[in-house]
């Protein structure tokens, strides 16, 4: 396959069977194969981000999940968002997040502020 830009589906296609291809034979970081991966690797990256793009997550699912990962309890989360009532009525969609509880959510627990700002979904 010609590496080129990524126009059509056809074009996608074709690229997604040349990246299954050469990550069944895993080549080596800095050879010719691995160059030819990483390139087309991103060129689908590219094509998928401009054809099928994703909705930012509900900012409160964001915490929660981040939540989640990190193990921490709503009692945890009083540091970036209040007393304890607060972080339950964040949590519940009762209260709305402030511009400081952002600044600390994202500075400290490394959430996304784009997706701390973005509206709430329909739930």
């Amino acid at each position: 396959m010609d590496i080129r830009p990524l126009h059509t589906e056809a074009d996608y296609q074709e690229a997604l069977a040349a990246v299954s291809a050469l990550v069944d034979a895993d080549p080596v970081p800095d050879t010719p194969e691995g160059d030819k991966l990483e390139i087309l690797s991103m060129l689908v990256e590219r094509y998928e981000a401009g054809h099928f793009p994703m909705d930012l997550p509900d900012p409160i699912a964001a915490i929660r999940f981040r939540m989640e990962q990190a193990g921490l309890t709503p009692r945890d989360m009083q540091p970036y968002l209040g007393n304890l009532n607060r972080v339950y009525e964040v949590l519940n969609g009762k209260r709305a997040l402030s511009l400081a509880m952002i600044r600390r959510l994202h500075r400290d627990l490394k959430i996304p502020a784009n997706v701390l700002i973005a509206e709430r979904s329909a739930a």
